[in-house]
C-alpha cells in the first residue's frame, strides 16, 4: 500500500472551527410579523434571541436560562405570541417573558416534561405536550397564570406538534401508540373546544381525519389563517405529499405529487415543514430529493409547485415559518459549502439574522456531495451521497482512504446540509460516503420500511455495498477503508466489524448498540418498541437479538475500533461499551475508549468535540493512512 501524505496542513478546517460553531435550531415569527426569533444551541445550553424589523442587531431574551425541551429526544422548545416569549427551560419548566423588556417568570410548576407550547390566536391560552413518568397528553394552561394547567387530550402513547385554529375553537395535533414509530403509523385529529368564561377550555368532541390505521404516517397539522383549510403532510401514496383538508366540504385533496419527501422522520417536538402565506392563497414547504431539501411554494387553487429561487443556492432549506403579515418567510438554510444561517425572505431579498460559523472559507474549498446509487444483493437500488477528497490538487499517490458513514436513527438521513466533521476529513484527503442504507427516509414509504425484520442486515450490507462500489469504480482504496457512525450508525459499526472482519481497516464508534436485549428493555419510552419493528417482539425474536447483538459476537471483531461514550446517555447505557471493550482487552485487540463525564446521546460541550475529532483524526493515521 502506497504511504499517504500528511494533508492536515492543508485543510481550511481547524477544530476550533467544529468546536465554535453554533448549532441553529429553530425559528419563527412574533404575530406581528415585525420581530423574528430563533434559537442557538452555545455548548450545552439553548439560547433564544430575536431581531426587530429596525433593530441593527439581534438581542439574547434568555440569558440565565437553558431552552431545550425534553420530551423524547427534545424539540418544540419555545413559540412566540403577541410580543411575548413563551420557552421550555431545561426540559422542565414553562416560563414566559415579553420581548421588549423584563424578566422571564415561570408560567407553570415545575411537574414533568413539558413541550411544544402553542397560543391561541387570541392569546389566552397555551396548550403543550406533557409528559410525566410515561404518561404522555396534550395540556392547557392561562398565559396569564390565572390558573393550574389541566390535562385536555389523554390516552394515546404519544402526541405532537398542536396547532390552534385562528378562530380559537378548534386545535389538531398528531398521536400514535405503540409499538408504532412516528414513521409507521400516525393518527391526523381535530378536537372541537368548548369555552365557557375564564375557564380554561374543555374538549367537546373529536375526530380522527387521516392515518386511522398502522399503513400512513401524517405530519404536522397546520390551519390556513382563513380558516378553511387544514394542511398536513402524508404518506399514503407512497411519498409524503402535501394534503388539504376543507373543513367546510371535508374534502381531502392532494396539494402536489412527486417523488420526494415532504415530512421529515419524526424523532423530536417541533418539526416544521409546511406554512400558509399570511393570504391563505399559498402554501410553502419543503421537500427532500437526492439528499437535498429544499423549498417550494404552491397556489392552493389553480397551479403547480415552484421551487423557490431566491434560495437556490441552499441545498438543506429547514423549519420554514411564513410571516403571518405579508409575502415574508424565515428558514434555516445551509449547503455543503455554507454553514447554516437564519434568513427572512422578502420577494427577492434575503436578509441574513445569524450565522452558525465565521464563514471564513472561500468557494471551493469544501467538498461538494454527489448522489450516488448501486445494487444490493436483491437488486434493490441504495443510495448515499459522495464526498471527493480535497485538496484536488494532491500529492498523495493512489486512491484515497474512503470513510462510510452510517447516520443515526436508523431511520435518518444522511443530506447535502453543512457537514462539518465529514468536511474535516475529506479536506484532508479522505473520501466520504454518506450510506442512505435501506431504512432511511427521503426515499419514499416502501424504502423507510424495507429495514423491517431486516436491521443488522441491510445497513451493515448496504455500507459494505457502499465501500465496494466506489472501490470498483476507482474512487477508493479497498485496503484503506474506514466504517463511522453513531448511535444506531454505531451499532452497524459493531456489527460490521463482527460479520466483515478484515474489509474496513478501522471502525470509529460513538455511543454505538451491542446489546440489544439491554436496548428493548432500558431505553426511553419513545423508542421503548421500536425493535418491535426492526427485529421483531419479544420472547418471540428472542434468537434474531441474539445473533445479530454484537455483544455475542464481540470475539469475532479484530479490526483497529475507537469508542465514544457519554456516561449520561439516556438512550445507549454506557455498559453496552463498557462490554465490547472487555473483549477488545481480554484480546488485544487494537482499540481506544473515550467516556465523557456529562455527555449524553451525543455531544454538546466544545472540549468535547475537540478531544474526540482530533482523537479519531490521530486514530485514523495511526491504523489506517500509516499502517
Amino acid at each position: 500500500m502506497p504511504p499517504s501524505r500528511d494533508l492536515a496542513h492543508d485543510s481550511p478546517l481547524r477544530t476550533c472551527d467544529l468546536t465554535s460553531a453554533i448549532r441553529l435550531k429553530d425559528v419563527t415569527w412574533d404575530t406581528d410579523g415585525r420581530t423574528i426569533v430563533w434559537l442557538e444551541g452555545r455548548g450545552a445550553d439553548g439560547v433564544v434571541v430575536c431581531q426587530g424589523e429596525e433593530d441593527e442587531a439581534p438581542r439574547e431574551l434568555t440569558a440565565g436560562f437553558s431552552v431545550g425541551a425534553r420530551v423524547g429526544y427534545g424539540g418544540g422548545d419555545f413559540t412566540v405570541s403577541r410580543g411575548r416569549l413563551y420557552f421550555v427551560d431545561r426540559g422542565e419548566r414553562l416560563f414566559a417573558r415579553d420581548l421588549a423588556a423584563g424578566r422571564p417568570r415561570p408560567l407553570a410548576p415545575a411537574f414533568g416534561r413539558p413541550a411544544a407550547p402553542t397560543v391561541s390566536a387570541d392569546g389566552r391560552w397555551l396548550v403543550f405536550v406533557h409528559s410525566y413518568e410515561d404518561v404522555d397528553r396534550l395540556a392547557v394552561i392561562d398565559t396569564k397564570d390565572d390558573h393550574w394547567p389541566q390535562s385536555l387530550v389523554t390516552g394515546s402513547d404519544f402526541y405532537m406538534q398542536p396547532t390552534w385554529h385562528p378562530r380559537d375553537q378548534r386545535i389538531a395535533w398528531i398521536e400514535w401508540d405503540h409499538p408504532s414509530m412516528p414513521w409507521d403509523g400516525t393518527r391526523l385529529v381535530l378536537g372541537d373546544l368548548s369555552i365557557s368564561g375564564e375557564s380554561l377550555p374543555l374538549l367537546a368532541d373529536v375526530s380522527v381525519l387521516a392515518g386511522a390505521g398502522d399503513d400512513e404516517a401524517v405530519f404536522q397539522p397546520e390551519f390556513s389563517p382563513d380558516g378553511r383549510y387544514l394542511a398536513y403532510a402524508s404518506d399514503r401514496r407512497g411519498w409524503s405529499d402535501v394534503w388539504l383538508y376543507d373543513l367546510e366540504t371535508e374534502v381531502h385533496r392532494c396539494l402536489d405529487e412527486a417523488d420526494g419527501d415532504v415530512a421529515l422522520p419524526a424523532w423530536i417536538q417541533g418539526l416544521r415543514v409546511i406554512g400558509f402565506s399570511a393570504d391563505s392563497r399559498h402554501l410553502l414547504f419543503t421537500r427532500t430529493s437526492d439528499g437535498r431539501r429544499l423549498a417550494y411554494s404552491c397556489p392552493l387553487e389553480g397551479g403547480e409547485a415552484a421551487p423557490v429561487e431566491t434560495l437556490s443556492a441552499y441545498t438543506q432549506v429547514e423549519q420554514i415559518a411564513p410571516s403571518p403579515i405579508g409575502d415574508s418567510f424565515a428558514c434555516i438554510a445551509s449547503s455543503s459549502e455554507i454553514s447554516p444561517r437564519v434568513l427572512s425572505l422578502r420577494r427577492d431579498r434575503i436578509r441574513i439574522h445569524a450565522r452558525s460559523t465565521g464563514e471564513s472559507l472561500r468557494p471551493g474549498e469544501l467538498s461538494v456531495p454527489k448522489p450516488v446509487v448501486w445494487s444490493a444483493d436483491n437488486g434493490d437500488a441504495v443510495y448515499g451521497l459522495y464526498y471527493p477528497p480535497l485538496p484536488r490538487d494532491s500529492e498523495a499517490p493512489g486512491k484515497p482512504p474512503l470513510i462510510v458513514h452510517i447516520h443515526g436513527g436508523p431511520t435518518s438521513q444522511a443530506d447535502a446540509g453543512f457537514e462539518a466533521e465529514l468536511q474535516y476529513f475529506v479536506t484532508r484527503g479522505y473520501a466520504v460516503v454518506a450510506v442512505n442504507h435501506r431504512g432511511s427516509t427521503g426515499y419514499g414509504r416502501r424504502y423507510a420500511q424495507a429495514l423491517r425484520g431486516n436491521w443488522g442486515l441491510f445497513d451493515v450490507e448496504d455500507a459494505v455495498g457502499a465501500a465496494q462500489h466506489l472501490v470498483d469504480e476507482s474512487l477508493a482504496d479497498l485496503d484503506r477503508l474506514v466504517i463511522s457512525g453513531g448511535s444506531a450508525g454505531g451499532y452497524t459499526v459493531l456489527r460490521a466489524l463482527t460479520v466483515k472482519p478484515g474489509f474496513f481497516r478501522a471502525g470509529v464508534c460513538r455511543y454505538g448498540i451491542s446489546n440489544l436485549f439491554s436496548l428493548a428493555a432500558d431505553t426511553h419510552k419513545f423508542e421503548a418498541r421500536y425493535t418491535d419493528s426492526l427485529l421483531g417482539p419479544l420472547p418471540e425474536a428472542s434468537q434474531v437479538y441474539r445473533d445479530r447483538s454484537p455483544l455475542f459476537a464481540a470475539d469475532s471483531i479484530r479490526d483497529p475500533v475507537i469508542i465514544f461514550q457519554g456516561t449520561e446517555d439516556e438512550v445507549v447505557d454506557k455498559s453496552q461499551a463498557d462490554a465490547i471493550v472487555e473483549s477488545l482487552k481480554r484480546r488485544n485487540v487494537p482499540h481506544e475508549y473515550h467516556v465523557y463525564e456529562g455527555e449524553g446521546h451525543g455531544w454538546r460541550k466544545p472540549q468535547t468535540i475537540e478531544h474526540y475529532i482530533t482523537a479519531v483524526e490521530s486514530f485514523l493515521k495511526e491504523h489506517v493512512l500509516y499502517a
